[in-house]
């Protein structure tokens, strides 16, 4: 008998017939322990042998609810049929030249999507990475080459990244900074405009929020020395937080007024993880650079960024790449996502699951005090789990409930500047019988906390 594969073609239905961690997982962590650098660490130590659609498979025979789609990374779900049927047909062709080297047309599509994809209509081009990280590392590199300035903001509870200067960008010291300084120079952060935890009330936070962002900007660094601003148009690492309406274009109208180059980072958000094919466009956000990872390539290693032809033309010929940046079988594996995103409209799935996991979540937390909120858009959830009767973060509850939810076979993920939310990223393609057991999941598992 044929053994079954990932993808598709995988049972959708949850089974825990060990123990979580069971004996092959233990093993293989032993094994990792010795080999791999303690530095890299697991949410939930069970190693995976398949996954398609809404499940992820362990090497022990248990199946998972997956909550977490390898953090927004499988929205089209693994192994999709036509990220598999386009990746392979490059692997026989060739796996690498080199853009740099001898140039291919599968990098090229990539790019012509990406400019009819991002919003704006006015000439696009991009440069294709490895990681979002990357990514995000050129867009200020090219933002400084055509400004020729040098200072770049960011913002409360951001996350950019793991290099040198991402790390700078990153609001959170642990466990991304920690112990690796010092780092790049000519960083500011400002106030974001979090609406749950602005002092004066969520009715007051777009407006002052963006007020006292761009008079830091304007007295303690100077517009007409911020080469770039970057902001999440829905923070990700800092806990799926949704900016107040009306401080994102705020924002965005500051830097258009300074000649500053505005950068959505949509690398968590993008892709219709929050029923659009980028969150900026909830606010009719047009950036002047866009950049892009995670779900892009159906679980390949591929990032860009895309934006105005004249921005993206500053950097001199050479000065953008990397001997892997734009990999033709990653780039094969993004045509193969994007056709399965239009094809199947992901978006509408996105808001679907949006429709039937908010209402749930606010039906917990109004039985449930240690829910502080409920936000995000389309399959970009999160609750921020806090102390009863205050609004005080509760990362061991946070983590207590992640755990039982662990237990129970559904794959959930922590998040947040305070370690105390819990986000929900499930694929794209998950049936609605499978989202509602995972709710289920995590209702019992609140009874328990």
């Amino acid at each position: 008998m044929t053994e079954l594969s990932g993808g598709p073609a995988l049972p959708q239905e949850r089974r825990v017939v060990t123990a979580i961690p069971g004996p092959k997982s233990q093993e293989l962590w032993a094994r990792k322990q010795a080999t791999v650098a303690g530095g890299v660490g697991a949410v939930l130590p069970v190693f995976a042998k398949r996954a398609g659609g809404g499940i992820l498979e362990d090497v022990d025979g248990n199946s998972f609810i997956d909550f977490g789609s390898g953090i927004a990374v499988t929205s089209v779900g693994n192994s999709a049929e036509a990220v598999v049927r386009r990746a392979t047909a490059q692997l026989a062709d060739f796996t690498h030249t080199c853009v740099m080297v001898t140039p291919y047309e599968p990098y090229v599509e990539v790019c012509e999507q990406l400019a009819e994809l991002t919003p704006g209509d006015h000439a696009k081009k991009s440069a294709l990475f490895n990681s979002g990280a990357e990514a995000v590392e050129n867009a200020v590199k090219i933002a400084r080459a055509y400004t020729k300035r040098q200072a770049v903001v960011v913002f409360d509870h951001g996350y950019h990244g793991r290099t040198n200067l991402t790390m700078a960008l990153t609001a959170k010291n642990m466990p991304y900074k920690h112990g690796f300084g010092p780092f790049a120079p000519e960083v500011y952060r400002v106030p974001l405009a979090y609406p749950y935890r602005w002092l004066t009330g969520p009715e007051n936070c777009a407006k002052e929020a963006a007020d006292q962002a761009i008079s830091q900007i304007t007295k303690q660094i100077g517009a007409e020395n911020v080469a770039a601003i970057i902001i999440e148009p829905v923070l990700g690492e800092g806990g799926f937080i949704e900016p107040a309406k009306g401080f994102l274009p705020a924002i965005a109208d500051f830097a258009k007024e300074n000649g500053i180059v505005f950068v959505a980072d949509e690398i968590q958000s993008g892709f219709c993880r929050t029923g659009q094919w980028f969150a900026c466009e909830d606010e009719n956000i047009v950036p002047d650079l866009i950049t892009t990872a995670k779900g892009i390539a159906g679980g390949l290693p591929l990032a860009a960024v895309t934006g105005r032809a004249e921005i993206m033309d500053a950097a001199h010929a050479g000065g953008l790449g990397g001997t892997y940046g734009g990999n033709p079988v990653a780039c094969a594996a993004a045509l193969g996502a994007i056709e399965t995103m239009r094809e199947l409209d992901l978006n509408a799935k996105a808001r679907r699951i949006g429709e039937i996991m908010k209402p749930r979540l606010q039906a917990m937390a109004d039985k449930h005090d240690i829910i502080g909120e409920v936000r995000g858009r389309g399959a970009m959830i999160a609750i921020e789990i806090v102390e009863s009767g205050s609004k005080e973060p509760n990362p061991k509850a946070t983590a207590a409930l992640a755990a039982a939810c662990h237990q129970e076979g559904l794959l959930v993920l922590t998040t947040g500047t305070y370690g105390n939310v819990l986000r929900f990223l499930p694929p794209l393609v998950i049936g609605e019988d499978l989202l509602n057991e995972g709710l289920n999941i995590i209702e019992s598992a609140l009874a328990t906390v």
